[in-house]
């Protein structure tokens, strides 16, 4: 109940006090000098548009140019024939799958790919040596890493056995 009080005086002070605006004082002048500005507007309007004066027709009636001009009817997207669409989604498909074919079948790419990359066997071999120390050098540093861990591996091994050791023959005492 109170939400629908709150709203109607919400809307009553939205509106225009009438009373209060008839009790504004108006200058002297205004309308005059608003009709001259409304005549100069017009005569702007009128010289932009290169317009002549509005004709008068027999019956006393005004015709301008907004007169004269018939309403237009929306236009609408003309849509293609649904067989149309499916020729041209068909093409499309066909286009795409003709250039892929031509691409994966040109056999210039599958010899680049088959060509060896040196054209000097002695180049070759030494690219391959190369290549094979720098892959034995970073297994050795790899297994360097691993002997150590396998060497604390083996030291916490005897630490626990001996602990386990410990504990078995204090068990046994003890019982």
């Amino acid at each position: 109940m109170d939400e629908l009080t709150n709203e109607r005086e919400g809307r009553r002070r939205s509106q225009l006090n009438y009373e209060a605006l008839e009790r504004i004082p108006i200058p002297e002048g205004l309308e005059t000098r608003l009709s001259a500005k409304i005549d100069e507007w017009e005569q702007e309007e009128k010289g932009r548009n290169n317009e002549s004066h509005p004709s008068l027709l027999e019956d006393g009636r005004v015709v301008t140019e907004l007169d004269s001009v018939k309403p237009q009817k929306a236009q609408h997207r003309v849509l293609l024939p649904r067989a149309l669409r499916y020729t041209a989604v068909a093409a499309s498909f066909a286009l795409v799958f003709g250039v892929g074919y031509h691409l994966l079948s040109d056999d210039s790419i599958i010899n680049l790919a088959e060509q060896d990359t040196y054209q000097d066997p002695k180049l070759a071999q030494q690219e391959a040596e190369r290549a094979l120390n720098l892959l034995a050098y970073n297994l050795n540093k790899g297994m360097g890493h691993l002997e150590k861990a396998k060497a604390l591996s083996d030291k916490t091994e005897n630490t626990l056995n001996k602990q386990l050791k410990v504990l078995k023959r204090y068990e046994t005492d003890n019982h």
